[in-house]
Formats: structure tokens, sequence, C-alpha cells
């Protein structure tokens, strides 16, 4: 039955070992950076803070539209080629080309392409955080998957260490050199530490899946890592990471705070932006243009003509008096499509003056949000200037204590397992219960589960540390 018990036991453990491809904390960390769904979103900001940018560059070139209107007008209206007022229906076409440039506008165009470009910046350093912040956290969930697999091999460890003492309990029972009640004893132990070896378990498929999420893994397929022991795991010495040395790095390398340094730049350039826009603005425009009607005729040729002046009567004769001077007598036609479009040109050109008076109090309202935008982002800055420094003071405190802890918990660990292989060798000469050994051994499980715990959250907070460096982590 105790062997049964182990084999299912030991069998859900392996569930997850079998025929699949172990990843080490160098691919889990590159297979993050490029699947990551956060780091998707940073890139995408990315993207866009370079399409405002390329915008706000479009906006300092002229501007042109072109237009094209054809339609039928009938009624009393104006002819667009002769602009003489007519009542026969036609066919128009319409064309123009219309053009303008800002010659002068105080640099607000100017500012705010500079604004866009920090702006751009910015984002590259937030993508480079999303991206520190990402390869960290894939790291601490690496290293929780590891504690938690060293603590289902000490639970298999224990495992076995009762297996072995229950068969010899049970011998001892047999023989009558034990009463019953210790055999009772060591399987209730039995089924703890084996109740104990599925919970280990149950936590590294845990970790494992909060793992696969940061990857953006599908859960249902196999996954594991790589299990380096905890001594292989590179670690800088605490003592070259003084809390004011790695601020000083922080300052230069974090991308957090290259994110508020351009931030501040950016608002400031909109606040240069949004001042421009409240003063005139001086501008140069000009315009082509062409129209077609389809009742506009033209002279296809000239007759002279000698018109009757009056009449004469002659010996009751009338006779027609024709002038002297003959006129010409024009033939009409209809004009041609591009012929029309060749005759009616027309062009442009001029200065715009464009002075803001009344606007609803907008401009000066968005220069004002602009300067509050700028007081707010300085303090954001500040603010987390501040949080940086408290946070490595807090993480070189807590790595400090975490290191006291595992030295500690060294020493409580050699004390504890004399302190048993003493209680094994009275216990097996018949001087010492059941249950005292198994308290004994309890105490010794215990002392081994803090040291495994005060090591790896020595790692934990040292690769925190390490990771305010801004120079990435060591793997």
């Amino acid at each position: 039955m105790n062997r049964l018990i182990i084999s299912v036991a030991l069998s859900f453990t392996a569930l997850t070992s079998l025929a699949q491809e172990k990843w080490d904390l160098r691919r889990c960390v590159d297979y993050a950076l490029k699947n990551n769904i956060t780091v998707k979103q940073a890139d995408l900001q990315q993207k866009f803070a370079a399409l405002d940018l390329s915008q706000s560059k479009w906006s300092k070139l002229p501007s042109a539209s072109a237009s094209v209107n054809t339609g039928y007008s009938a009624g009393r209206n104006q002819d667009p080629t002769t602009y003489n007022l007519i009542t026969v229906g036609y066919v128009f076409s319409d064309y123009s080309l219309q053009a303008n440039v800002d010659l002068f506008n105080w640099f607000s165009k100017r500012s705010n392409v500079d604004a866009k470009n920090l702006t751009y910046q910015a984002t590259e350093a937030g993508f480079q955080k999303a991206r520190d912040d990402i390869s960290l956290n894939v790291a601490l969930a690496y290293l929780q998957v590891l504690l938690t697999k060293e603590q289902v091999n000490l639970a298999k460890i224990q495992l076995n260490q009762d297996s072995a003492q229950l068969e010899s309990v049970k011998k001892q029972v047999q023989s009558g050199a034990l009463p019953e009640l210790n055999q009772v004893q060591m399987e209730s132990q039995f089924a703890t530490d084996s109740s104990n070896l599925v919970t280990a378990q149950s936590s590294v498929n845990q970790y494992l899946l909060q793992l696969e999420i940061l990857l953006n893994l599908d859960p249902a397929a196999p996954f594991d890592i790589e299990a380096p022991p905890v001594d292989a795991i590179p670690v800088d010495n605490i003592a070259d990471l003084q809390p004011e040395y790695v601020y000083s790095l922080a300052k230069s390398n974090m991308p957090q705070q290259r994110v508020d340094i351009l931030n501040v730049q950016a608002a400031q350039q909109s606040v240069k932006s949004a001042k421009g826009q409240m003063f005139p603005t001086f501008s140069l425009f000009g315009s082509l243009g062409s129209a077609f009607n389809s009742q506009s005729k033209q002279v296809l040729s000239v007759t002279p003509v000698v018109p009757v002046i009056g009449k004469v009567n002659v010996n009751n004769t009338v006779y027609d008096v024709y002038s002297s001077q003959p006129f010409l007598s024009p033939v009409y036609g209809d004009m041609g499509y591009f012929p029309q479009l060749n005759q009616n040109r027309r062009q442009s050109i001029g200065i715009n003056l464009s002075v803001p008076i009344l606007n609803g109090g907008t401009l000066k309202a968005g220069w004002q949000r602009s300067k509050l935008n700028q007081t707010q982002v300085e303090l954001t800055r500040e603010q987390n200037s501040q949080t940086l420094k408290q946070d490595i003071y807090k993480a070189y405190n807590d790595a400090t204590a975490a290191l006291q802890k595992f030295s500690a918990n060294k020493k409580a660990v050699g004390t504890s397992q004399k302190a048993y292989d003493f209680a094994k060798k009275r216990f097996d000469v018949g001087l010492l219960s059941t249950f005292e050994l198994l308290n004994t051994q309890n105490t010794l499980l215990q002392a081994k589960t803090n040291l495994l715990y005060a090591q790896y959250d020595y790692v934990f907070k040292m690769k925190l540390l390490e990771f305010y460096k801004g120079q990435g982590l060591k793997f």
C-alpha cells in the first residue's frame, strides 16, 4: 500500500516532464520579448507616435487641393464663363486648383513637430521599459518555478525517508519490539508528507502556468523549464550594489527616467506651439481654374454686309438706300470643350493675414492647459525619481536582510540535522519514541524548507537590485 502511494505521488510529479523540451531562462526571456502582449502594446504605442510625428512634419508643407464640378443648370442664372444672365439650360464643368503655404506662424508648427518627435522618443524608451519589465517578471517567475521544483525534490526525499522508516517500524512492531501506536504514527506522517508532495507539485504547475501567461503560450501545450541549481545563478556581490551607486546608474540607464525627461521636453515644446497659435499667421495663397459651358459660342466666320439705311422715291419708284460702308456679320457656332478650358483659364495669387480675435477662448485655454500639463509632467518626473530611489533603498535593505536570513537558516539546518541524526540513533536502539523522532524530523524538514525559501528570496532580491542598475539581468 505504501509503495502504491509513493508510486502515485511520484507519477503525478512526472506528468509534466514527459516527452517535452525544457526551456532555459534565456529562451523564456527571448520568447517573451517577441510574444508578450504588454510588449506588443508598447510597440503599438511607438508606431502610433511615429504616425503622429510623420503627420506633424507633413503639416509644415504647403496645402493643396483640386476640385472638379460637373452638372446641368436651368432657369435664370449667371453663365460661369461670360458672367451674363441667361435663361437657357446648359451643361457646365468647373476646374480649380488651390494652394496655401504658411509664411510665418510664430514657430507653432515647428514646436509641434519638436513635441511629437520628443513624444516618439519617449515611446521608444517606454518600449524598452516594457521589455525590461517583462524580462524581470519572467526571470522572477522562472525563479519561483525553480523554488517550487526544489520543494518537490525536498518532499520526495522526505517521502522516501518516511517509507524506509515505516518499513523499519513495521518490522519492529511485528517482532514486538515496538507498540502498534508507533506504526500508526509513522503511517500518519507518511500520509501527511505524501499530501505535501502533491501540494508542492501543484504549486509547480501553478507557477508554470503563470510563466506561460507571461510568455503568451497556450496553457494546454506541454511546457517545462530547465532546473539549474540555485547556486549556479549568477548574483552580484551585495557590497558592489550600494544604494547610492545603484541610484546613480539608474538615473542614467533606466528607461523610465528617460521617458520622464523626454515627456517634460515634449510638454515644453507643446506650450510653445500653443502660444504661437494665439498670434497672427501670414500665409501665401494661389489658385488656378477654368470652366466649360455647353451653350458657349464662338465666331466661325465673318460676312461683309451692306445694310439698308433708308428708301427713296424717284418718279414714283421706291429704291433702297444702302450704307456706303459695309459691316461685318459674324457667324456663330458651338465652342469645343478643350478650347473653352484654354480660353477660360483664370489665376490668382495673394498674401493672407489671419488674426485670431474671438474664438471662444479656446486658444488661450489650450495654452494654459499645455502649461498645466507641463507642470503635471514635471511633478510626475519628480515623483518617479523619488519612488525609484525609495525602491532601490528598499531593495538593498531587503537583499541585506535576505542574506542575513539565509546565513541564519544555514546554521539552523546544520543544528537541526545534528539533532535529527542523534534522535535517529536513539530511536534505532529504542531509546526514543516515534513521536519524538517525528518531531525532530519535522523540525529538520521545516529548517530545510526555510533555508530553501531564504536562498531563493535572497536571489530574488539581488536580481531586483541588479535590475535597477539598468544594465540588464545576468542569466
